[in-house]
């Protein structure tokens, strides 16, 4: 299923494409994508019922995939071939760093360039969004704890990030640096997760051209590693990192400015287009 919120911010509607692209709405049904929804009891009752049976709603802003996220966690330098780009070695254990949920926007919405920024820059990335409470639990079970995948894009101020003092979240925070979407799409549609194409344009220009398949730490391992750190919930999500082709492994580096536009995809998961504005 390929599930989504549609309306404008803070009214969005639970819906579900249809088999014909149509979107049909699940307001009826359930009040939101998000907490008993997406768990695996919840899930059974959407897949019960025949989407084109449901009213039809016409296109509009869609909002962000899920509700109710608690946690955006998001993991670094998770593709040897990224980390090669930026100089960096692969770390022995996942890096983790936390994007704030204030961040979290539709895939379409404008990007704001935050004030003082220099080092605007892009991520495509797989996203892993919980569907029931995980908390201690093994490799093998890990993705019994998966509601879906969606496609994010985690957007970055490498300024912001690695030359201030502390830690990465402050770069990675900013007001709409999370655009996650179009569609929640359920684990079923997707048969590996680990072998997924994915791209980024900036301006119509290829950047970003890779697959999940050169993960360090695949899906169901990390849903296991975070899951002994902390209990993961429903809605939660997991940024899983980026391949390479991202502004700050060019040579010279490469950045967004206001007027920019940024088109990403994920196979099966569906695009996002995003025009950069500065934040005035």
């Amino acid at each position: 299923m390929k599930l989504m919120r549609i309306g404008e911010p803070g009214h969005e509607k639970p819906a579900i494409l249809d088999s014909k692209g149509k979107i049909r709405d699940l307001s009826g049904h359930v009040a939101d994508i998000a907490g008993a929804a997406i768990s695996p009891e919840g899930l059974k009752k959407i897949a019960a019922l025949d989407p084109e049976s449901l009213p039809e709603l016409q296109p509009a802003r869609i909002g962000p995939c899920v509700a109710g996220t608690g946690k955006f966690i998001c993991i670094g330098l998770n593709y040897s071939d990224h980390a090669a780009e930026t100089g960096a070695t692969v770390p022995p254990e996942p890096i983790i760093f936390m994007k704030a949920t204030s961040a979290i926007c539709g895939p379409n919405d404008d990007v704001l360039i935050p004030r003082g920024s220099v080092k605007t820059d892009w991520e495509v990335e797989l996203g892993v969004v919980i569907g029931k409470t995980a908390k201690y639990v093994s490799e093998a079970d890990a993705l019994d704890y998966v509601a879906g995948y969606c496609l994010t894009n985690d957007v970055s101020e490498r300024a912001f990030q690695a030359e201030r003092a502390g830690q990465w979240t402050k770069g990675k925070s900013c007001d709409t640096f999370g655009p996650i979407g179009p569609w929640l799409v359920t684990k079923d549609e997707v048969a590996d997760p680990q072998k997924l194409g994915m791209w980024l344009k900036v301006n119509g220009e290829t950047m970003q051209n890779g697959s999940s398949r050169t993960m360090v730490y695949g899906v169901r391992y990390l849903v296991s590693y975070l899951s002994q750190f902390m209990s993961l919930h429903p809605g939660d999500i997991i940024s899983t990192g980026t391949p390479p082709g991202v502004g700050l492994g060019m040579k010279p580096p490469r950045f967004l400015k206001a007027g920019d536009v940024v088109e990403l995809g994920i196979d099966g998961l569906g695009t996002q287009r995003q025009t950069f504005v500065a934040d005035d």
